[in-house]
C-alpha cells in the first residue's frame, strides 16, 4: 500500500524575521530557484507515495498551487484551515478525509526541511513501514551534528533490533543540556510524523476527545472547489492551538523513532540557510561579489525577498564604522574569531556559534581587538537593503561626511 504524504505548510518565519510584522513565510522562500516547499514536493514524487494532501490556510494557496503546476503535480488534495491552530489539529482534520484507507500508512511532512539525501531518507521510511500498527506512531530522530536549543531532543531506548522507543520530549533545551543530552545519544526532534490512519484516529479519541470531535465535525458541510476543501470555520475555530507533540506524543505509550543519519536542516536560522546557500556558490560568482573596505571585506552571497545574505572579514586591529540603519535590521553569527561587539550602549564579546540581533535604528559596530580574522555571517532583513543605508557616527578611516 502506498504511503499518503501529508504536507503541512501553515507557518510563517517569525524565527528568521524577528522584526517584522508580517513575516515572509520560510517555506516558500526563494533560494535562488526553489523553495523549501518544492524540496518537499520532490521528496514524495515517486512510486513509494500516494497523491498529496497540502494543509495549510488561505494567504498561501496560490504560492501552493503555483508550486504544485510547477512541479507537475496534477492530482493533489489541499485543506484551508479556517485559523492557525497548531499542528495537532492539522494532522488530525487531513487523517480524517475519507480517501484515505483506514490502515493506510500517512507520512506528515513539514514543508520547511532541507533533506539532501532523498533516496537514503525513502529507503529508512519503507524499511519501517512493516512496524506500523493501529496503536503505534513513529517520530523522525536526526543524529544532531552540533548541541544547539534551535531543536527539541528525543531521548530513546531501543526496544528490539528494528524498534527505538521514545523515553522523554525534551522541549529546547539550553546549551549546557543540549550537550548533556548528547552524550546520552539523543536525537534532534524532526517533527516528521509516520503512523497509520487508524492509529492516528485510536490516539487521538483517546488523549484529545474534543480536538478531535471538533476535528471530525469541521469536516461536514465544507466549502469545497475542485481540490480545495475549506474546513468548517464554526467547529475549527473551537480547536485550542496545541502541537502534536503535546496533543498525543508526549502522552501516547507507543511512541517510537526512526533515526535518520543523514543531513537535515529546517533551516530555522540564517547560518543555516547561508551553510547551504555557500555550498551551492559559484566560485566565480563569489569573486565577483567581494568589496573589499579598510577594515576587511564582505562578500555578498544572496539577495532575497527582504534579505540579503553576507560574510564579512574584519582584519586584525581593525573596525567596522560605529554606525546604525533607518530600513534594515540585521542578524549576525560568529564563525571566525573572537568580536567585540557594540550595540546601543551594551559592549560585549561574542565567541564561534553565538549569534546577536542588531534592532533597526540601533548603534552598532564590530571590533576586532585580536591578531586573529574575525569572520561574521550577516543577515540584513528589511525593504532596502543598500550601503546607502549606512549612517555613520565614529569611524577609524576618516568616512563621515
Amino acid at each position: 500500500m502506498q504511503i499518503k504524504p501529508v504536507i503541512l505548510c501553515g507557518g510563517s518565519g517569525t524565527r528568521l524575521f524577528p522584526d517584522f510584522k508580517k513575516s515572509p513565510s520560510k517555506q516558500f522562500i526563494d533560494f535562488g530557484g526553489w523553495t523549501l516547499f518544492e524540496k518537499t514536493l520532490d521528496r514524495i514524487k515517486n512510486s513509494t507515495f500516494d497523491t498529496p494532501i497540502i494543509s495549510t490556510n488561505k494567504i498561501y494557496v496560490n504560492l501552493v498551487l503555483r508550486a504544485l503546476k510547477k512541479k507537475k503535480i496534477n492530482k493533489y488534495k489541499i485543506i484551508l484551515e479556517p485559523s492557525k491552530k497548531n499542528t495537532a489539529a492539522a494532522i488530525i482534520s487531513s487523517s480524517l478525509l475519507d480517501e484515505i484507507k483506514i490502515n493506510q500508512p500517512i507520512l506528515f511532512l513539514p514543508s520547511d526541511h532541507f533533506i539532501t539525501h532523498k533516496e537514503k531518507f525513502n529507503k529508512i521510511l519503507n524499511y519501517n513501514i512493516k512496524n506500523l500498527s493501529n496503536k503505534n506512531i513513529f517520530i523522525f530522530g536526526i543524529k544532531p551534528t552540533v548541541p544547539t536549543s534551535d531543536y527539541g531532543y528525543l531521548l530513546v531506548k531501543k526496544k528490539n533490533k528494528n524498534i527505538n522507543k521514545v523515553l522523554n520530549f525534551i522541549e529546547k533545551p539550553k546549551k549546557n543540556k543540549a550537550i548533556a543530552l548528547i552524550k546520552r545519544n539523543a536525537l534532534w526532534n524532526s517533527g516528521i510524523v509516520l503512523a497509520r490512519k487508524d492509529s492516528i484516529i485510536n490516539n487521538a479519541k483517546y488523549f484529545q476527545k474534543n480536538l478531535f470531535n471538533y476535528c471530525l465535525k469541521s469536516l461536514e458541510k465544507i466549502n469545497q472547489n475542485k481540490n480545495i476543501l475549506i474546513l468548517n470555520k464554526k467547529f475549527f475555530n473551537r480547536i485550542n492551538p496545541i502541537s502534536f507533540d503535546y496533543a498525543i506524543l508526549e502522552k501516547g505509550k507507543e511512541i517510537n523513532a526512526i533515526i535518520l543519519n543523514a543531513p537535515w536542516s529546517d533551516l530555522g536560522s540564517w547560518i543555516e540557510i547561508f551553510k547551504v546557500i555557500k555550498n551551492q556558490a559559484n566560485i566565480n560568482l563569489i569573486k565577483k561579489n567581494t568589496f573589499f573596505r579598510p577594515w576587511g571585506n564582505y562578500k555578498n552571497f544572496f539577495r532575497g525577498e527582504k534579505f540579503l545574505l553576507k560574510e564579512l572579514t574584519i582584519n586584525k586591529k581593525s573596525s567596522i564604522s560605529l554606525q546604525k540603519h533607518y530600513h534594515r535590521s540585521e542578524h549576525w553569527t560568529i564563525t571566525e574569531g573572537r568580536p567585540k561587539i557594540t550595540i546601543g550602549k551594551k559592549i560585549f564579546f561574542k565567541k564561534i556559534n553565538e549569534s546577536v540581533f542588531i534592532p533597526k535604528g540601533s548603534l552598532h559596530r564590530i571590533e576586532n581587538i585580536y591578531n586573529d580574522p574575525v569572520k561574521i555571517v550577516e543577515a540584513q532583513l528589511g525593504t532596502t537593503l543598500k550601503e546607502s543605508d549606512i549612517v555613520r557616527y565614529q569611524d577609524l578611516y576618516g568616512r563621515i561626511k
